[in-house]
């Protein structure tokens, strides 16, 4: 095994995390490998010259794109709040495709994921990103299989992480791979971080969404269930609160709402209970009855097939008592 060639994409507005989170996590991986073996990281920029990060950081790359032509073992494209509104010249998008096929493996942390978009590097391809950008680069991208809620995936060559943060998770999962569970549990520990995250980004999204224009029939339907948890919230029920048949009910909130009436009234139900768990200590059975749910644990079955973590564990994460 030899030494492992290691680029980011950077540009000016990047967010910082973005580049120093798996430039960390690579730099430290190297404490425990052979000096043989060591990770070179190198930041290629967009933009020449000095590059101001979204929060002020100021950043300079080793080489601009134009200057790079020999592929990488790891080519990550960094993201920024303002990524996905760029205009990417073609110049650029052309070296990255032709670029990435010279490399191991590419990919992208969080948003980054929009330059490989752009570049064309996505089509027909599972990927991930921010929560807030998975819409626009499924509309992007409508061939590629845009997944809103994993921390990181891999897809052959191809590697996507989520928002920021999860850079870090993707980078040690990559160093597991490269050198073993026990360096990337090293780097972890150094780092003060999970060397894998339990659950996935819906843990921090907002999980309920109100598709439906606000004077429609169905969203006098939606506020009704968010004021009604406790109810008996049937399809059947919901349509007698607009005088509808239930089928014709059934089939105008999914058109509005872009999921079916029980598929909104589990997400609200999961949603109050997630603020309730973040802001109070009440038993889990209690807030199971306040949403809802039948018991605590189908509260807790729901939560673990949607979020991947039981409400227990979400309030050690988020309760407002434990943040404290």
């Amino acid at each position: 095994m030899t030494s492992r060639r290691i680029a980011l994409v950077v540009f000016a507005g990047a967010q910082s995390l973005d580049i120093t989170g798996p430039m960390d996590v690579f730099a430290e991986a190297n404490r425990f490998i052979l000096p043989e073996h060591h990770y070179q990281l190198e930041v290629v920029g967009i933009d020449q010259g000095l590059m101001k990060c979204s929060n002020g950081l100021l950043i300079m790359a080793d080489r601009h794109y134009s200057e790079v032509t020999q592929g990488y073992d790891l080519l990550l494209c960094v993201g920024g709040p303002d990524l996905p509104l760029m205009n990417l010249s073609s110049d650029f998008s052309r070296w990255l495709a032709s670029l990435s096929r010279t490399c191991c493996r590419f990919g992208s942390i969080c948003n980054g994921a929009f330059m490989l978009a752009h570049a064309g590097l996505l089509d027909g391809r599972r990927a991930t990103t921010h929560w807030n950008d998975a819409e626009a680069l499924a509309r992007l991208c409508p061939t590629a299989k845009i997944d809103p809620d994993k921390l990181y995936i891999q897809d052959d060559e191809l590697v996507t992480s989520a928002g920021v943060t999860a850079g870090i998770d993707l980078s040690l999962f990559l160093v597991s791979k490269d050198h073993g569970a026990e360096v990337a549990l090293n780097v972890a520990k150094r780092l003060v971080v999970f060397k894998q995250r339990s659950g996935g980004q819906s843990q921090f999204s907002p999980f309920l969404t109100l598709h439906a224009e606000p004077t429609s029939p169905i969203a006098l339907v939606q506020q009704y269930v968010l004021n009604h948890l406790r109810a008996r919230l049937t399809v059947e029920e919901l349509a007698k609160v607009v005088n509808m048949s239930t089928r014709h009910f059934a089939r105008l909130f999914l058109l509005e709402s872009k999921v079916t009436p029980a598929e909104f009234v589990e997400r609200a139900r999961v949603d109050a209970a997630r603020t309730a768990l973040e802001l109070n200590q009440s038993p889990l059975k209690a807030v199971a009855y306040d949403c809802g749910f039948y018991s605590a644990s189908h509260m807790r079955s729901v939560f673990v097939r949607r979020m991947g973590v039981s409400p227990r564990q979400f309030r050690q994460n988020f309760g407002a008592t434990q943040a404290s």
